[in-house]
């Protein structure tokens, strides 16, 4: 994606205040604080929730989490990246919950080793930090929030090196990395093959992303870095390596950050945007989905909102083939998401269309069940016991 259209898209997702005499803002997130025991200190996240996060009609939906370092810097142009690219018109990725993650010493909490100086410095935090992320910070974000427990590190320059860190990590609550330009500097030849040989096979359950900008006359040594690091670690993993990396000849360390985002969150879910029009029966689009969960070794089903387009273009068509296959798409919602009262409407409405108003009915009841407020279905199960 050409890095200008980006800049188009996040200014007319409305990252400035309109100016005029009834002006609205534009939220695009909120602004928390959290006590950190491991710390010792307090410190401020930026949360932006899905479009459809307050929809009553998918109150049951839960949602991958997306923790971005240095918030302050990237917070909003990712937020509106991934809101472009996961709305109901894009659906190349999953909703998210985005959470910005706001500075206070990334010196410290980015570098996972201590930095030896002539003056006394406080580097070495990386471990640290990662314990307030997973062990106060996330578990907060799952109390509050209907949270799945997919879970993406997305980190630039150092905080990418903090992101790679961990990618290496025996133990890890995370499922995928997203590392731009990070800076390997403090990871000499000696310390770098130190970190390759204690790798086991477990970090290849994982997703990870490496961006390369270009550094011009440094660019090699960088370059050459993230190379040695990607090229180690795919001579050891056993079977295919779930990662990637990209060089960006034509942008620098600063301005590399969006446009890697849009191409590494896109590796990660290659195939989640796949066409209805594609979709030809539900076993294709479950095996689809099984390849796609397997390579991501976390568990994600056809989105609810594919399905049932796919199913409602089948039952509109004048082919009775199919029609008939439509019913096997909306059977597959309800047993993906048995909580969504408009899976088991649109399995009613199937049903009633072809002709079964038994099923119908008891499907209309079941949709009712798990929403009382479902004026349709209480007008639908009326209709059909009168005829």
């Amino acid at each position: 994606m050409n890095k200008y259209f980006i800049a188009a898209i996040l200014f007319i997702l409305g990252f400035n205040q309109a100016r005029t005499q009834n002006a609205k803002q534009v939220v695009i997130g909120t602004k928390h604080q959290l006590h950190s025991n491991v710390l010792n200190e307090d410190r401020e996240f930026w949360i932006s929730l899905p479009e459809s996060y307050n929809n009553p009609a998918v109150a049951h939906k839960k949602y991958p989490l997306l923790i971005v370092l240095d918030g302050n810097t990237h917070f909003k142009t990712i937020t509106g990246l991934v809101d472009y690219m996961s709305s109901a018109y894009n659906a190349r990725i999953p909703e998210m919950i985005v959470v910005g993650i706001q500075n206070i010493d990334r010196r410290r909490d980015f570098t996972p080793d201590k930095i030896i100086t002539k003056r006394k410095n406080n580097t070495g935090g990386g471990d640290a930090f990662l314990r307030f992320l997973e062990n106060e910070l996330i578990p907060e974000l799952d109390k509050n929030y209907r949270t799945t427990s997919y879970q993406i590190l997305f980190g630039h320059s150092l905080g990418g090196l903090l992101a790679t860190h961990a990618y290496m990590k025996e133990e890890t609550v995370f499922n995928a990395f997203i590392a731009v330009d990070p800076s390997f500097g403090t990871w000499d030849a000696k310390t770098m093959d130190a970190k390759l040989d204690a790798v086991t096979e477990t970090p290849f359950k994982r997703f990870l992303y490496i961006a390369t900008a270009n550094w011009g006359k440094r660019n090699i040594r960088n370059r050459d870095r993230h190379v040695k690091l990607y090229e180690a670690l795919n001579s050891k993993c056993e079977g295919d390596f779930p990662a990637k990396l990209e060089y960006f000849e034509r942008e620098n360390h600063g301005s590399v950050s969006p446009i890697a985002f849009y191409h590494g969150i896109s590796a990660i879910f290659d195939g989640y945007g796949i066409y209805y029009r594609d979709i030809e029966t539900a076993a294709q689009l479950t095996q689809h989905f099984q390849a796609l969960s397997q390579r991501l070794s976390w568990s994600f089903n056809p989105p609810e909102a594919l399905v049932n387009r796919v199913g409602y273009r089948m039952l509109q068509s004048s082919n009775d083939s199919d029609k008939a296959k439509a019913l096997s798409f909306f059977v597959l919602n309800t047993e993906n998401f048995p909580n969504s009262d408009n899976a088991f409407n649109s399995l009613a409405e199937a049903y009633e269309v072809l002709g079964d108003t038994t099923n119908a009915i008891n499907n209309y009841k079941k949709s009712l069940s798990l929403n009382p407020n479902n004026e349709n279905a209480v007008l639908k199960i009326e209709h059909l016991n009168k005829h």
